[in-house]
């Protein structure tokens, strides 16, 4: 089963043992200096990382540690190395708050960073930096992440690059035939996502791919109990007020490998879905929309029927038990009862087949973005049901459920 990982910023709440007041800043920019000297000159040591980041220049990048951090120095080189192949455009420290005292200082930074070609905006992660001050100059002692903050890719190892035509997949511990495979599959998953869903976005994807569940579970900042049948996730922002979102497709490489042809196809054009549709979702889209609108295009065009797609609900129709509410966001939540799960993703994936059957392709597009528009949740399905497809919000429940009588009983 593929899913959407809603990914939340977590504000660096760590404390680094300086027992000192946090000097806020006006501007966290690398255009913009501070009032403080001292923040500007640790900025300009995070700028050199930054900047030796992008050249792949890893000596510039050892120089701005602390010449006697031994292990640190260590550490940092391999993951310097990791990400070696990785086509970084940019990578940049945005200083949020400072705690400093004589020659020690405590940085709380957003590492920001974009890959060339894939991403429209920025990824980004809390950092925790610990600096000291030799003869003027500001070096880097410590480099950790910040509280409930994820780990990056690099961090679990040497990362092996495959680049398809329109996908750039990331991969640690897997061997080359199996990320082209995968690249194989986005590049395929694309055009079909396009031909779905023609509004503007990127026609690119980036996979990563970790070397088992649990260091998926590390990178989604999560336990990985909840991710062990899933086959993949794809994280995102959702709300930017630019509309753009630097996207990750995440595979389990344990689920993702069970899966047949087909079961790979379905899941990297749900994923991918995800990915093209980043602008149009907000907090206002309910999860029967996003998840159900994902598997519409996946399934599309495939010739399967809604029995053979949605074996779970089938059986219950056919049982008598009827839904009498579309799938509630709770319902889509990892880690749950398989049934249950199973359950929500056929209800919404029905949910959208309805639309498109019965008002249109074109419709269910406007519907989702009409409900994407909205600023809140609450009334935002119903206001577009009624200025979409001109029914209520208990009209289309009961239109829903004869459509699942109809299809699956």
């Amino acid at each position: 089963m593929a899913g959407q990982g809603r990914a939340q910023r977590t504000p660096a709440g760590r404390t680094a043992g300086l027992g000192l007041a946090v000097l806020m800043l006006a501007s966290a920019c690398t255009t913009t200096r501070s009032v403080d000297p001292t923040v500007d000159a640790i900025q300009r040591t995070l700028d050199d990382r930054g900047e030796a980041v992008v050249e792949r220049d890893r000596t510039g990048y050892l120089a701005t540690l602390d010449p006697g951090a031994t292990a640190l120095r260590e550490r940092q080189g391999r993951e310097f190395a990791n990400m070696a192949d990785i086509p970084f455009r940019s990578w940049e420290y945005r200083i949020k708050g400072v705690r400093h005292q004589g020659g020690r200082a405590v940085a709380d930074t957003e590492l920001r960073y974009r890959v060339d070609g894939y991403d429209s905006a920025s990824a980004t992660a809390d950092r925790i930096l610990e600096l000291t001050e030799r003869d003027g100059r500001w070096y880097v002692v410590a480099d950790e992440p910040g509280t409930g903050a994820a780990q990056q890719l690099w961090q679990q190892g040497e990362v092996r690059v495959v680049r398809g035509s329109h996908s750039l997949v990331l991969g640690v511990g897997q061997d080359g035939k199996r990320l082209r495979e995968l690249a194989a599959a986005a590049d395929r998953a694309v055009p079909a996502v396009m031909n779905a869903w023609p509004s503007k976005w990127s026609g690119r994807v980036v996979v990563l791919v970790p070397s088992s569940v649990e260091a998926m579970g590390r990178l989604l900042g999560a336990p990985a109990a909840g991710y062990r049948g899933i086959a993949a996730v794809t994280t995102g922002e959702t709300g930017r007020e630019d509309g753009s979102a630097a996207d990750r497709v995440i595979v389990n490489p344990e689920a993702y490998g069970l899966l047949g042809d087909f079961g790979r196809r379905i899941v990297l054009t749900h994923e991918t879905t995800h990915v093209a549709t980043r602008a149009d979702t907000s907090a206002a889209t309910p999860m029967w929309l996003s998840e159900g609108f994902a598997d519409w295009v996946a399934y599309r065009g495939t010739g399967r029927t809604a029995e053979e797609t949605a074996p779970v609900l089938r059986d219950a129709v056919r049982g008598g038990d009827v839904p009498g509410s579309l799938p509630d966001d709770e319902g889509f939540a990892f880690g749950g009862e398989a049934d249950a799960l199973a359950r929500a993703y056929e209800g919404g994936w029905l949910a959208c087949d309805l639309i498109a059957d019965r008002w249109g392709e074109d419709e269910l597009r406007e519907f989702y973005r009409s409900v994407g528009e909205a600023e809140h949740r609450e009334g935002a399905v119903e206001r577009a049901l009624g200025d979409v497809l001109g029914v209520t919000a208990d009209e289309f429940t009961a239109k829903w459920q004869d459509h699942l009588r109809e299809r699956l009983g």
